[in-house]
């Protein structure tokens, strides 16, 4: 097969590529040059599948480095948008390497920064970081060992429970009692902490 033409996509960092006179495919730029292509070159099919697996190890590594440019994810977070946008397991498996190998992704400094940010600004307890570390795929060894180093729930608990106090003011102390243990057993603090704040609060 020869190239007969290839000419420029509007967005000017793609080319289609024409092979004996027909459009055959879309490729970026940066590809055509590693594989030196050029019109009036001739290919055969096992050299235009390897600039096609090329191309699309490429756009699953783009698409990768997109979805991170806004926070960090841990590894399910990227094989499910991958997935999602079509790409095969093998693809996805090259840009998970391609990723740790450049240091994105690693689910250890992610459920650590996730866990603090719930931790600070969210004021949840480890009950409720755990259930959402382990819906992003965080594995249970990681998930254990990023909320032992937490030293900071009971204080969180107690902060938390001093600001909502006042809306129970109209009620008995039994009914503070069981909504205030109901709104942080749901922000996701053990019952231990709970029993904690609730003594020191409510007498």
């Amino acid at each position: 097969m020869i190239i007969t033409k290839i000419e420029p996509q509007k967005n000017n960092e793609r080319v289609n590529i024409y092979l004996d006179g027909e459009f055959a495919f879309g490729l970026m730029k940066e590809i055509q040059y590693k594989y030196d292509l050029t019109e009036d070159m001739n290919i055969d099919k096992e050299y235009i599948d390897k600039v096609l697996m090329e191309e699309e190890q490429s756009k699953s590594n783009n698409c990768a480095l997109k979805f991170l440019t806004h926070r960090q994810r841990s590894e399910k977070e990227i094989i499910d948008k991958l997935t999602k946008k079509g790409f095969e397991n093998k693809f996805i498996e090259n840009t998970l390497a391609y990723l740790k190998n450049y240091g994105l992704i690693d689910d250890m400094e992610f459920a650590r920064s996730f866990a603090k940010d719930k931790m600070n600004l969210n004021k949840q307890g480890p009950k409720r970081i755990k259930y959402e570390l382990y819906r992003k795929g965080i594995s249970q060894e990681i998930i254990d060992e990023v909320l032992s180093e937490d030293d900071s729930e009971y204080s969180r608990a107690l902060e938390l429970a001093k600001k909502k106090l006042p809306s129970y003011k109209n009620d008995d102390k039994n009914a503070i009692y069981r909504k205030l243990g109901g709104f942080l057993q749901r922000r996701g603090y053990s019952y231990d902490c709970i029993s904690k704040v609730l003594k020191e609060l409510v007498k």
